[in-house]
This record gives C-alpha cells, structure tokens and sequence, in this order.
C-alpha cells in the first residue's frame, strides 16, 4: 500500500494551501483498464499560477477535481506505472503528461499506442484532448534522460510559444509591424520572443520591470526591452500587436489607451501578475482574445499533417534548448516544505527569472 500526498489550494484564495496525506492505492484497488503512476518530478513555473487563477474560466480544475471547494493545480511531470491492471501498460514504463501536485495518479489509458495513450477517465472526456495525453519517454523524439529538466521546464511553454509564433505569422501580424511582449522574462514569453526575432518580420519589445530588465536585455532575443513604466513611451507611429504574458489588467489598459486604434492585435496568454490590476471594461484598439494554444495547434495539424508540425518544432525546439540551456540554473525543490515554500514564492512573483524550479514530493512510490 502506497502512501498519497496532495498539494491543495483554495479555489476561492488560491494562497491558502494545504496537504492531504492519504492511504494510497495499490493494484488490488485498481479496476480492470487502469493503471497508477507515481508523479516522479515536474515542473512548477508561471504558467501553474495561470492554470489556478484561471482554474473556472478554461476548466483546469477538473482534469483533477478535489473536495469542498478545493483544486489541484496541473503540472507537467513525469510519471512511472507502479501498478496495472492494463494489457498494454507494463508496470515500470515512464511517460511525460499532466498530473496534479500529487504523488500519484490514477488513469484509464485509452487509445493506447507505442507513443502512448490518453486518459479515458470519464470526468475528462470532454476536456481538451491536448491535456489527456501521456507521452512513452521510450518513443518520444524529444526526450533523452539528460534533458529531462528542460523538457519539463520548457516543453509545454515552448510550445505555446510555438504556436503563438506561428499564429501571428499565419495572420500576418494582423498589420503590426512590432510585438510588444509583457513579463518578458517569463519563459513563454521569451520563447516566443525568439522565434519572432529569427523571422525577422516585426521588430519584438519586451516588457518587464526593472529588476528583471537585465536578465531580458542579456537574453539577446528582443530588439528592444523597458520596464512597464515605459509604456506611454512607446512608438505609437508603427502599428502594434499585444502579446500579454502578465495578465496585468493596469498595463493593458495603459498600452491600450497609448496605441488606441494603432493597436491591432491584443491577447491575454498568462497571468504571471494576476494579483496586479483588474481589467477595465472596454478598451481602445483590438478587442483583448483569449490566446489558446490548442486551438492553434490543432488547426496547424490539420494543415500541415502530424509529421510536419512534428519536425518544425523539433527544429525550433533544438535551436531553443541550445539557446537556453546556459541561461539559466536549474533549482530542485524536494519535499512538501519545499513545495510549499517555491509555491508561495511563485504566487508573490519572488523567483529570480534566472533561476527554474523541479519540483518532487520525498516519498517513495
């Protein structure tokens, strides 16, 4: 019998924590077609923080759901089979997919291949089937043992990074001849700021705030950066399109005001500063969009074809890493203080953005 621990956040105050140890399940408890994975290691960035504050808007507390008012927040993590009940699923195979802060999760493979599976679970059927997939590290072309840091870290912000790139590029900038880019120095935002600065078609601004401007102006990857008291200094004459990484409703509404109707494309990717500044209604220039990536992504398979989208981004994700590999440090938090203590500092925007965080509970499987 296993032991299970869940990190848990109030859905309606998501700084209020707490950990739920329980007893775990073991085969015996396991119905025909499942199989449990211990949560080995995963990531824990921005983009978690996103999937809390926007945990009713885009459902991201129900791929997990938890009691009484509180969620699991998703991460990206790898997972090994401890037990099964499946015919195709061998107990000891890795894979790389979404799991809750938890040690364990229990999943009904659906749709099983030499590459993986989905979950079949019935709760999350009619949630977007990008979230549902589970990755075998033994048939995945990105993956090797070494890298396992980087791809937890960057594969799921790099690949919207990926997309939000290739969504700009397939609307012609809608006519900007510059991207603006908040939180900068986040890693989706600097992925992207990437792949914009090697088309070479718009000129790509990063915003961010004074403590992080040097990190983003070393990074080398935006033709311009300053800080979020620049932006009624902004060049209103070029058309602008709003890549927003921060989600912070006082800085929209300020570039907004300054661009008005030279502004032709706004989207919210993140919510890095979800604490800083509520939205302000109506706004000059685009409409503010929802940028969600799976949408993108689906419509790029269907143009392209599986493989193709697969070796453009493998491209893309072979200059990134190398890109970014001596960029940053890599920090590993163990243990449920540990948790704790990069969750809190997360929520309050106090990790230095050279610096990334694996995340593992310290308990056996």
């Amino acid at each position: 019998m296993t032991k299970t621990i869940d990190f848990q956040v109030r859905r309606d105050n998501i700084a209020v924590t707490r950990t739920v140890s329980l007893t775990g399940q073991s085969e015996a408890d396991l119905t025909d077609g499942e199989v449990l994975l211990h949560l080995d290691r995963f990531a824990f960035t921005a983009n978690n923080i996103t999937y809390a504050v926007a945990g009713d808007m885009m459902s991201y507390w129900n791929f997990f759901p938890a009691a009484d008012g509180w969620g699991r927040i998703p991460v990206w993590g790898f997972g090994d089979v401890i037990a099964s009940r499946h015919g195709s699923i061998e107990v000891g195979a890795r894979y790389y997919g979404y799991f809750p802060m938890s040690t364990h999760l229990t999943i009904k493979p659906d749709r099983v291949t030499d590459q993986g599976f989905s979950d079949g679970c019935d709760h999350r059927k009619d949630l977007h089937a990008v979230y549902n997939q589970y990755t075998a590290t033994t048939n995945d072309p990105i993956y090797t043992s070494a890298s396992e840091d980087l791809q937890l870290l960057f594969r799921p912000l790099f690949t919207t990074a990926f997309l939000i790139d290739d969504f700009l590029d397939d609307n012609a900038y809608f006519g900007a001849d510059q991207v603006i880019v908040s939180s900068a120095s986040a890693k989706t935002a600097f992925g992207t700021a990437r792949l914009l600065s090697a088309r070479k078609s718009c000129q790509v601004i990063g915003l961010t705030s004074q403590a992080n401007k040097d990190f983003v102006t070393g990074l080398g990857c935006y033709d311009k950066v300053g800080t979020y008291e620049d932006v009624e200094t902004l060049d209103t004459g070029a058309a602008a399109a709003f890549v927003d990484i921060a989600g912070n409703g006082s800085v929209r509404a300020r570039l907004h005001h300054h661009f008005k109707g030279n502004l032709k494309y706004s989207c919210t990717v993140g919510a890095s500063h979800w604490n800083q500044g509520a939205d302000t209604g109506d706004l000059p220039g685009a409409k503010p969009m929802l940028f969600f990536a799976p949408a993108q992504g689906q419509k790029r398979n269907q143009d392209w074809g599986p493989a193709v989208f697969q070796e453009r981004f493998m491209a893309a994700w072979i200059d990134f890493t190398g890109f970014i590999a001596d960029q940053i440090s890599i920090d590993h938090d163990i243990g449920t203080a540990a948790i704790e203590t990069l969750y809190q500092a997360m929520l309050a925007g106090n990790v230095a953005p050279d610096h990334a965080h694996i995340a593992g509970f310290d308990i056996e499987s």
